[in-house]
């Protein structure tokens, strides 16, 4: 009975829910994004980058992280544009997972594809390569998170086929 008074005085004045939240707000974990796209190609060809910035595993997904009012696709779209130039469609996601070196960091891969095929790769001061690599191909080592948003990609791919 109590409960339903509360909810009926909320529904009048919804702003009173805003109080508690700006007070707590300091005492609640403050969280960066990063998002990555695993790219593909109309060959079905992965894109791997070798990061500049990544000096134990320099090769990876292309991705970065995520601005103040951007949701986590549009980061992904922003970071490929900035990074190489590409537009992608960002076509689902495929894992969200805690970051193990960093304590308050979600990391977000995206399964995607580019807009349109032949576009050229202009690479962003960040990144110091790129190559286009088959499913089948070895790959790079690569960090465990890309690692498994690869893992993933691949099992949605065959899916989707």
């Amino acid at each position: 009975m109590m409960a339903r008074r509360f909810a009926n005085l909320l529904r009048r004045a919804p702003w009173l829910v805003y109080i508690p939240q700006r007070l707590l707000r300091p005492f609640h974990a403050h969280v960066s994004i990063g998002a990555v796209g695993a790219v593909f190609n109309a060959e079905g060809q992965l894109l791997l980058v070798e990061h500049l910035f990544h000096p134990l595993t320099p090769w990876g997904l292309p991705g970065g992280g995520m601005n103040r009012g951007e949701t986590p696709d549009q980061t992904v779209r922003r970071e490929l544009l900035e990074e190489t130039g590409l537009q992608v469609d960002v076509l689902q996601p495929l894992i969200v997972a805690k970051s193990v070196i960093l304590p308050h960091h979600l990391d977000i891969g995206y399964l995607c594809r580019l807009s349109a095929p032949d576009q050229p790769i202009r690479l962003s001061r960040e990144l110091l390569a790129y190559r286009w690599v088959a499913p089948h191909e070895a790959l790079p080592p690569l960090s465990p998170f890309h690692t498994e948003v690869v893992r993933r990609a691949l099992a949605a791919l065959a899916i989707l086929d």
